[in-house]
């Protein structure tokens, strides 16, 4: 044993092993996910363990948990909390149904089974990711975040299944009927993603779907909005269970419709396809600020089967997987074999379609190591065009030429990464971090059970949770005793260019459609440029990439219509919808974010003072050139709405008029600040008290009273004030009002702070509270200047 550890001292850095005391779910796809939000969801039998990376974060690092067997290596520190799930009231089936069919097994021993997690925006107090929880007793119930999604505590916000059970049969007596109770017994579930309708600015609306896979062969699909669940549509494309659930994509269909395609399959091993159309169409009924859509669901159940019963063998993972370029790719595995599937094209192609199947090989890294575990993980590494699977008993198999002529990859098959990438070297990487993780106590009759894996940085970082058993001794270990480690490990040596190289491209094509975190996309490069060596190499290049200028401001083609009517809270839900999606929805604004978050980071891990400087002035600029567009945003939209503005309003109009005078703002900017404080001047003057100097005009409301001895303060500085006595306040990064209240959020990235919005229920200051304020602090869920979320303490 001490040998086998002794040879791992040169094996590739291990950034994680974090050990979790608890007992883990099933082996399946959906035991660790990503969310949008860059959380790793690691499900257990009676909690969702929820992770966080630290790098990107500047809120609390101190609090993060760090654990790796290599001092040497650069450790990955994780903010942690949990779902306790362990604590809701199970569904009491048999007080409507005492039929064998609708019984409920799981209901003896209650744990989790899955999580479907939404894309991020969708939830009302911080517009962060929604978790589906499923239970054994087929329970569904919706969570999102408190104050703090990083280490706070996540709560219950819906519960599906009893609002299921109501849709599907309104009366008492319908809900007691078998069909019934069977159709709301829900055993899978999938989030679809956002849909990119190509529009810019993207709306401001959930085109997402929550799909759910019932007892009774039915699909129900689940749209989120105001606070609760509401059913779009059902199908019925089964007698037989349904156990899995797989979405593709949204792919353009025709003008203004997208499609995708959801494969479900079946307690007898069947396969099918049912084709989702989404149509958006432009609501004109109504007044509003920004163009309003509704949304069209069209369902389409394809009548024959990918795959029928004959397999005589159940499902134990299904997946989409896309490739650029080509139709998706259905992968399916059944015990010891792996299937993939792709649409028959009608016109020649130059790659597959069809059908393929592929045997699974052993890989005797254990001694109870067999290819008929199930499939815990599958990654698809697209610029080496090879699947990556991961079984049960820790060995990983991977699929060459994958959307080309898929084989397996192995040592006795020549490959171009030089057995870097073959079935056999990706599994003795794993057995190897698994006896590092271990400290070498570990033989080959230990295995490490990998309930589920997936890729860290889409590249050769892998992260996985394992639990080491040793399952041909038939022991029996109590739940307390019960341990799974999770391991962020480097499988193979990857190239700096190809990583600045990607990140350009991502910079440059980034989509705020996709409702994903800069965290999130940027997790990959963040995990190797916190190595300050490795970033000082790079550093040149990466400036030369942040500073790549854009040709136009966006902002400059933000439109709205200006509203003539009295003020009443549709027109302010409007104003507020209107402001999220021009502050939010810009593709650009989101690039030059991204460019900001990564120039604050290499500032703080810059190890000389040279490059410090310089990345300090190249995050001046991107941060010039987002805030003009802010500005420019916010006063179009004051300019909508200049009739309706109050003497409340008159302080911080003045702020913002105030803000487009200064040097350095574009010259079209300061001259739309002049035409607003033309329009608001009579509403000033209405309102100076009668001894006030007429000339004075708006910067009268600039100043504020200091918290702390009473003087006024000026507005010099617009993130920091400073009264006479030497008091200093930090200034809201939305308002510029001084933070005068405890109630105040932090962005996780950049320690931006702002007001809590109204709807948090705290006071804000008497001078931030018009109207207009108000809307634009419930508009502001993300923070304006690097895209990131917010937390709250108090």
């Amino acid at each position: 044993m001490q040998k086998g550890f002794q040879r791992q001292k040169s094996a590739m850095p291990i950034y994680t092993t974090l050990s979790i005391p608890t007992v883990t779910s099933y082996p399946s796809l959906k035991c660790l996910q990503w969310s949008a939000d860059c959380q790793v969801c690691f499900i257990t039998k009676s909690a969702v363990v929820i992770l966080t990376p630290d790098h990107g974060i500047n809120f609390d690092n101190d609090s993060v948990i760090k654990s790796t067997p290599n001092t040497d290596d650069p450790v990955l520190g994780w903010f942690k909390t949990m779902i306790q799930h362990d604590q809701i009231t199970p569904m009491k089936w048999p007080d409507y149904s005492q039929t064998w069919g609708a019984a409920s097994l799981g209901s003896i021993d209650l744990s989790l089974t899955s999580v479907a997690i939404s894309p991020t925006g969708l939830s009302s107090n911080g517009g962060r990711c929604i978790f589906a929880t499923l239970s054994s007793n087929m329970d569904v119930n919706l969570w999102a975040a408190g104050k703090n999604y990083l280490k706070g505590e996540w709560l219950k916000i819906f519960e599906v299944t009893p609002y299921l059970l109501n849709a599907i049969a309104p009366e008492q007596e319908e809900k007691c009927t078998a069909a019934a109770v069977l159709q709301a017994q829900i055993i899978s579930i999938e989030w679809t993603p956002q849909v990119d309708f190509g529009i810019e600015p993207t709306p401001w609306i959930d085109c997402s779907l929550l799909v759910l896979g019932s007892r009774a062969g039915h699909l129900t699909f689940l749209r989120y909005r105001n606070g609760a669940a509401h059913r779009v549509a059902s199908l019925s494309v089964s007698d037989q269970w349904i156990t899995h659930i797989a979405f593709s994509a949204w792919n353009y269909g025709k003008p203004g419709i997208y499609e995708g395609y959801l494969a479900y399959g079946t307690a007898d091993g069947s396969v099918g396809l049912v084709k989702i159309a989404q149509t958006l169409q432009v609501n004109e009924e109504t007044f509003s600020f920004t163009p309003k859509y509704d949304i069209d669901v069209k369902l389409e159940h394809g009548e024959d089967l990918i795959y029928g019963p004959e397999t005589l063998a159940g499902i134990t993972a299904l997946r989409w997987i896309r490739v650029p370029g080509r139709t998706p790719i259905l992968v399916t595995s059944n015990p010891g074999l792996i299937k993939l599937w792709s649409a028959p094209e009608t016109a020649e192609t130059t790659y597959w379609t069809g059908y393929r199947s592929l045997r699974i090989q052993t890989q005797k890294i254990s001694t109870d190591s067999s290819a008929f575990h199930p499939v815990s993980g599958i990654t698809y590494l697209h610029k080496q065009d090879k699947l990556v699977m991961t079984l049960f008993d820790g060995s990983f198999h991977v699929i060459r030429h994958f959307s080309t002529d898929p084989a397996w990859a192995s040592r006795a098959i020549f490959d171009s990464d030089r057995g870097r990438l073959t079935s056999e070297a990706l599994s003795n990487v794993s057995r190897s971090t698994f006896e590092m993780a271990e400290k070498g106590n570990v033989d080959r009759t230990d295995m490490s059970r990998i309930y589920g894996a997936m890729s860290y940085d889409n590249a050769a970082c892998f992260l996985w949770a394992y639990e080491s058993a040793r399952p041909s001794d038939f022991s029996y270990k109590h739940d307390a005793k019960h341990s799974s480690m999770l391991v962020v490990a480097q499988m193979w040596e990857s190239e700096d260019d190809d990583l600045l190289q990607e990140l350009e491209i991502l910079l440059n094509n980034v989509k705020t459609s996709s409702r994903l975190s800069p965290l999130h996309t940027l997790r990959p490069f963040l995990l190797h440029l916190r190595n300050p060596a490795r970033l000082d190499v790079l550093h040149s290049k990466l400036l030369e990439i942040l500073q790549s200028k854009l040709q136009t401001d966006h902002s400059t083609k933000v439109h709205t219509h200006p509203w003539e009517g009295d003020l009443d809270l549709e027109t302010r839900l409007k104003f507020r919808i209107g402001l999220t999606t021009n502050l939010f929805g810009w593709d650009d604004l989101l690039s030059l974010r991204m460019k900001l978050s990564l120039a604050d980071f290499a500032w703080k891990l810059s190890s000389t003072e040279e490059h410090r400087s310089e990345c300090g002035v190249v995050a001046q600029s991107l941060l010039n050139s987002i805030s003009h567009r802010v500005l420019r945003t916010i006063i179009r939209y004051l300019f909508s709405v200049v009739i309706s503005l109050t003497a409340n309003e008159i302080p911080f109009v003045s702020r913002m008029i105030v803000q487009s005078l200064l040097p350095g703002c574009p010259p079209d900017l300061t001259e739309e600040g002049n035409r607003l404080s033309a329009l608001i001047q009579p509403l000033v003057d209405a309102n100076a008290p009668a001894d006030s100097v007429a000339t004075t005009g708006i910067f009268s409301k600039l100043n504020e009273i200091c918290p702390a001895c009473g003087v006024e303060v000026p507005l010099q500085d617009i993130t920091t004030a400073v009264c006479e006595n030497g008091h200093t306040w930090p200034r809201c990064s939305v308002t510029t009002f001084i933070l005068s209240t405890p109630w105040v959020r932090t962005c996780v990235g950049c320690s931006r702070k702002a007001f809590l919005p109204p709807s948090a229920q705290k006071d804000l200051p008497a001078i931030a509270r018009g109207w207009v304020v108000e809307e634009l602090l419930e508009a502001v869920h993300k923070c304006l200047f690097c895209d990131n979320g917010f937390v709250s303490i108090l």
